[in-house]
């Protein structure tokens, strides 16, 4: 079994520039939908090589986002920045304009929650 270190180091962790969160349904939208929206953001990650190198990007999968309408949702951290109706078609542009080049969609944002940087004094609690 490895190390915990060593998988933390191979994953990226520490170096994890921006997170999506893709919610896949069934509430928020069909499940075929929501897959074929995950399918198309991990395509789109693995043609650009977002989960290796310097600026390292992650993306998940869940189950529900508690939004449950306007699906697939997806929800990109640090910025919190909350999308609806991330389609399928929608990824490439999604993936392009906000994770790689750091400029939310303006049209397709439903919220914006950032996390509070470190040192500022910002509470979870």
């Amino acid at each position: 079994m490895a190390d915990t270190t060593d998988v933390l180091d191979k994953l990226g962790v520490g170096r994890i520039h921006r997170h999506v969160f893709i919610c896949t349904g069934p509430k928020c939208c069909g499940e075929e939908q929501g897959q074929e929206a995950w399918d198309a953001l991990k395509a789109e990650f693995s043609q650009r090589g977002l989960g290796q190198g310097e600026s390292v990007c992650f993306r998940t999968k869940v189950g529900c986002l508690r939004l449950c309408q306007q699906g697939p949702v997806a929800l990109v951290y640090p910025e919190g920045t909350w999308y609806g109706e991330m389609t399928a078609d929608r990824i490439p542009r999604l993936v392009g304009e906000h994770v790689v080049d750091g400029k939310p969609v303006e049209e397709w944002t439903l919220a914006q929650n950032p996390l509070p940087a470190p040192g500022s004094g910002g509470k979870a609690f």
